[in-house]
């Protein structure tokens, strides 16, 4: 099955230090691939390269075969991105948000206004839809934070710690999420600190340290290869805290 994230040696510095070195790895259609590894391994620029957000040195990225380098708009196009930090205009409604966002991804009026049906009823966003995004709790943000990154149906998507900083039922709301994605067909990588999420939702892992990737497989296959029984364990020693 061809890869809709692909991610081919990249290279990204910052001054004198190398925060990306060499990274590749791809996520098919239907795979959930989570990215771990220590404060500091190279994550967060990895899928900012991904984004379009970072230019790496050399290597290259693409979705759905549009490199994000030299075809910026089309990446983006089959891109979902989305961090703990919703980011979101303070004095536009829900729906003028999720307006925007739709109209700058190049969907259609009549498009549009059907796939916020849709995300609404999905994510449970009717009661505070057309409410000033400045007015809502930190929660209802973050599902129209999930809403804007997903409305215009994207192949592909590409989640920064998105439970980072949510309490328990947000984070449910995210963990929901990627498992319809999957369901659908999409293509999700993520990074996340919490063992118990890529355990339970990923079909396979790449784990980073010092800007490239350490170790990668299943779950399972990352307890054989570093001998231990559980993947916080194993976390901790591809991290090198642990032997």
């Amino acid at each position: 099955m061809k890869p809709v994230i692909e991610v081919d040696s990249i290279v990204r510095d910052f001054g004198a230090a190398r925060a990306v070195d060499g990274v590749s790895f791809e996520v098919a259609s239907g795979e959930v691939v989570g990215l771990l590894g220590p404060n500091g391994a190279g994550k967060t620029t990895t899928l900012r390269v991904l984004a379009g957000l970072l230019t790496p040195q050399s290597g290259s990225a693409r979705i759905a075969g549009h490199d994000v380098k030299t075809a910026p708009l089309e990446a983006r196009r089959h891109l979902g991105f989305l961090t703990a930090s919703t980011g979101l205009y303070e004095r536009l409604t829900g729906r003028e948000v999720l307006t925007v966002f739709g109209r700058l991804q190049g969907l259609s009026e009549e498009a549009l206004a059907r796939r916020i049906d849709l995300v609404g009823a999905e994510l449970e966003l009717t009661p505070f839809l057309d409410k000033r995004c400045g007015a809502l709790s930190s929660g209802q943000k973050q599902r129209i934070s999930i809403a804007r990154a997903v409305v215009h149906d994207p192949a592909a998507y590409v989640l920064d710690e998105p439970t980072a900083t949510l309490d328990p039922v947000a984070s449910r709301d995210i963990l929901e999420l990627v498992q319809r994605a999957k369901a659908r067909g999409k293509a999700v990588l993520f990074s996340t600190h919490r063992m118990e999420e890529a355990q339970y939702l990923c079909t396979r892992l790449v784990f980073m340290r010092g800007g490239r990737v350490v170790a990668r497989g299943t779950a399972t296959e990352l307890l054989q290869q570093s001998g231990k029984a559980e993947l916080t364990d194993a976390f901790l020693h591809f991290a090198g805290a642990l032997p």
